[in-house]
């Protein structure tokens, strides 16, 4: 045993340096590294079940951490999309596959059909990839992982139907409980975690509430007849907006599923792979390179046909096609349960296993070099893009650390920050300083905040910097996924709308109509648990000012004592509004 545990940890620790300096992805050398020491290699590892374990375990995270870092905001304005490439990357894989399994593979209806389910499925592998190079968040990246959860549906249900034909005792009573489990994860678990995660700050319960959450999800998924990598994706998408992808919590669970979970399964994927086979005559190679070049085909289509539609570029094109033609845990799970059924000879059992390692092989050289192409053309977007913006972070009656959460959230990296104790400081600072400013009170952690309720005074849109306000609401929003509420005029609506729907920096809000500042005390008095008031302010002399502001400290002590808040100041600047620059 511990032979098996010291030849694994030097696995973890070596292959990433090696694949480095040969220049090929760290996927394909934990892969490879699998096949060499597993039981049709070199044996050098006796017993794989701890790597079998922790191997699922990886693909759980995998598929958690892609449904955890969906950017809500884009996947709003592209949800019709996402549905669309999701039945795309099911039917034309799927069409192909029984096309083959008919035409090439002379294969009946039953095991004809199982085989296009197999294409038209598809696992996240290279999402890591994705994820390291800060892309995770493009159109592109959000439309292929809103359609995985349809793609990957639809390929298990024809997998249901195929059991139920082929096993006579197959009880449909199962099915029942998909709505069931699905509610519990979509509906329950969100809520327990707000409420654990309110109480408990404690790094190490914080991170296994979230594991067990995870593997619960999985668990009861399989019971009710879907694959447990499904309930791993439903927990991320459910748990989405309380684990912030620059949250410390967030961090903690992104590596140890990176630095751990994901090899394991990638060693787990490459013991799979019989070398033997090779060795055994023709058969399999051909039925291999039939299923790889007709899923090839069939993921390449419905990525051609998207982008054409949409007119995404040549390197969002690659990317979709990248990620969705790489299989691994779906497929094989198809695969055994067809063999176990004996719907599947074991040619086309060994030739699925081939499969997996060619698709994975190739989708991580195709995903590694076209994810960073996109990450230097969204870097030099953003250059052209980017305001220089100097902040100053003050914390009332606060730590710190609070200001280090909330300028990680807003993407504030290089803010000032300040601690006070009293309104008259933070006055006397605010009225010595030009830069933008919030002044910041924390009542409950940031990834517990449900809604950012903002309060935009009247002429707060003729301030020459409020548009670094609203791209700071904008980033906090996205940072600690809570939803926007803009209380403002109509003037003001007009311009928040058109911020809102910009390219790529887009904003999913709703906007209540408030005419004058006297409807504020109204409104303050109405907040519920869990939100966070944001007031947009502004400092004298400036378009935006009114004499009322200087009773904001008073206003806040009274009616917002049991909440979170910002009071946000934008540069002191004069000179016209630059609608352009954000």
């Amino acid at each position: 045993m511990l032979l098996n545990l010291l030849i694994t940890t030097g696995l973890l620790f070596g292959i990433p340096p090696l694949c480095r300096r040969l220049h090929v992805p760290t996927i394909v050398g934990f892969i490879v590294a699998g096949m060499l020491v597993g039981p049709s290699g070199l044996s050098l590892i006796a017993s794989t079940e701890v790597i079998t374990a922790l191997g699922k375990l990886g693909i759980l995270f995998i598929l958690f951490q892609s449904g955890s870092e969906m950017d809500r905001n884009i996947i709003h304005f592209q949800r019709h999309r996402a549905v669309v490439y999701g039945l795309y990357s099911f039917c034309f894989p799927f069409a192909l596959g029984v096309v083959a399994g008919l035409g090439l593979l002379s294969l009946p209806w039953l095991p004809s059909l199982l085989l296009g389910a197999m294409f038209g499925s598809h696992t996240l592998m290279t999402y890591p990839i994705v994820t390291r190079y800060g892309v995770q968040k493009t159109r592109s990246v959000s439309i292929v992982v809103g359609g995985t959860v349809l793609a990957m549906t639809l390929s298990l249900l024809v997998l249901a139907g195929v059991e139920s034909q082929a096993e006579a005792d197959f009880r449909w009573q199962r099915m029942l409980l998909i709505p069931l489990v699905v509610g519990v994860i979509v509906w329950l678990f969100p809520r327990m975690a707000h409420k654990f995660l309110r109480r408990h700050t404690e790094p190490v319960s914080t991170f296994l509430f979230v594991l067990l959450l995870m593997v619960l999800s999985a668990f009861l998924c399989e019971e009710a007849g879907l694959d447990g990598i499904l309930g791993a994706f439903l927990c991320g998408v459910s748990l989405n907006r309380l684990l912030p992808s620059r949250s410390s919590l967030m961090r903690q669970v992104s590596f140890v599923g990176n630095s751990t979970l994901v090899p394991m399964f990638l060693m787990s994927v490459g013991m799979l792979c019989d070398v033997r086979v090779f060795a055994q005559g023709w058969q399999t190679l051909l039925v291999a390179l039939v299923m790889i070049g007709s899923k090839l085909a069939g993921k390449w289509l419905a990525a051609a046909v998207v982008a054409r539609q949409w007119r995404f570029s040549a390197t969002e094109r690659r990317l979709m096609f990248a990620l969705t033609h790489a299989s691994s845990a779906g497929t094989l799970a198809i695969a055994t349960i067809g063999f176990a059924h004996g719907i599947f000879s074991v040619d086309v059992l060994n030739a699925s296993v081939i499969m997996v390692l060619v698709l994975c092989t190739l989708s991580s050289f195709i995903t590694e070099q076209t994810a960073h192409r996109l990450a230097l053309q969204e870097e030099a977007h953003m250059d052209a893009d980017r305001q220089e913006e100097r902040w100053q972070l003050i914390a009332l009656r606060g730590s710190e650390a609070g200001l280090r959460e909330l300028a990680t959230a807003a993407q504030l990296p290089h803010a000032d920050m300040l601690c006070m104790k009293e309104w008259t400081d933070i006055q006397t600072a605010i009225e010595h300083q030009t830069c933008s400013m919030a002044v910041y009170q924390e009542y409950q952690p940031l990834n517990t905040v449900l809604r950012l309720r903002v309060i935009v005074p009247r002429y707060a849109e003729k301030e020459r910097d409020f548009i670094s306000c609203f791209g700071f609401v904008r980033r906090l929003s996205v940072g600690i996924g809570a939803k926007v509420i803009f209380y403002c005029n109509q003037d003001g609506e007009q311009v928040l709308r058109r911020m809102c729907q910009r390219e790529g920096k887009q904003l999913a809000a709703e906007f209540v109509r408030m005419n004058e500042w006297s409807e504020t005390e109204h409104i303050t008095g109405c907040l519920r648990d869990n939100d966070m008031l944001v007031l947009l302010c502004s400092r004298p002399s400036t378009a935006g000012y009114d004499p009322l502001f200087k009773d904001i400290p008073l206003l806040l002590s009274r009616n917002v004592s049991w909440h979170s808040y910002a009071v946000v100041y934008p540069e002191q600047l004069t000179g016209e509004w630059e609608g352009d620059r954000f």
